[in-house]
């Protein structure tokens, strides 16, 4: 199990359009908040717009527009959150894991992240698979880890699909099978940093090693396949 960041631009900056009442470009939605917070996204905000306190906790948190303030982000991500927004839900599990503007308390962290898990927000299932591995604000569950790694990796969430393939090559909550392990780490190190990357192919290659060629050949295609089925997203 990796250090993980969120990856939620695109989910903060892109409902920018349809809380403001306008279909501004990306390029629009920059300079806006490189000239503070725009008064009609704050209005909705204050009204009790879901995703637009989602914006406004992102731009305290990223001192976007205003001073830089965790405490700030955490009051305007809990006011989406607990509207049930997930991306809001997932963020304000992590400012939880850290201590970043709430105490540090990992109970906290993992019930909201379960509360964006069961809605389908890859990141928070690779938190929650984070917290069961663990043993942090629940207890040390394997089984459970690999339930929730499993439902991030399968919608291409990296970092997921590596600890997974560990679980399967530690046979931890799953049955051990160097082939799932293979398979996963695979997909992994396709889509990961040159850091992460040195890791995992060394994960990758030993589970590789205890592969007859026949049944590594059939994996490699396995995840071909995969790909193909599963395209990256642009940019």
């Amino acid at each position: 199990m990796k250090a993980r960041s969120l990856k939620l631009w695109a989910a903060l900056v892109l409902p920018l359009a349809s809380v403001s009442g306008a279909r501004a470009q990306s390029s629009d939605a920059a300079t806006s908040m490189s000239k503070g917070i725009n008064p009609a996204l704050m209005a909705k905000a204050t009204a009790g717009n879901a995703d637009a306190e989602l914006y406004i906790g992102f731009s305290y948190q990223e001192g976007k527009g205003v001073s830089q303030s965790y405490a700030q982000a955490a009051v305007w991500y809990r006011k989406s959150a607990e509207q049930g927004n997930a991306d809001a839900q997932s963020v304000l599990g992590t400012l939880y894991r850290k201590g970043q503007g709430v105490p540090q308390d990992y109970a906290q962290a993992a019930l909201w992240w379960r509360k964006a898990a069961e809605q389908g927000e890859m990141f928070a299932q690779s938190f929650l698979g984070d917290a069961y591995n663990l043993g942090r604000g629940v207890p040390k569950d394997y089984t459970q880890a690999a339930v929730w790694y499993r439902k991030a990796a399968e919608q291409g969430e990296p970092l997921a699909q590596s600890d997974l393939g560990l679980l399967y090559e530690e046979g931890k909550g799953v049955p051990q099978d160097y082939a799932e392990a293979y398979f996963w780490l695979d997909l992994a190190v396709a889509q990961e940093t040159q850091e992460e990357l040195e890791t995992d192919l060394g994960y990758r290659n030993d589970a590789a090693k205890k592969l007859t060629p026949e049944e590594l050949m059939k994996v490699q295609e396995r995840a071909r396949k995969w790909f193909e089925n599963h395209p990256a997203k642009p940019q």
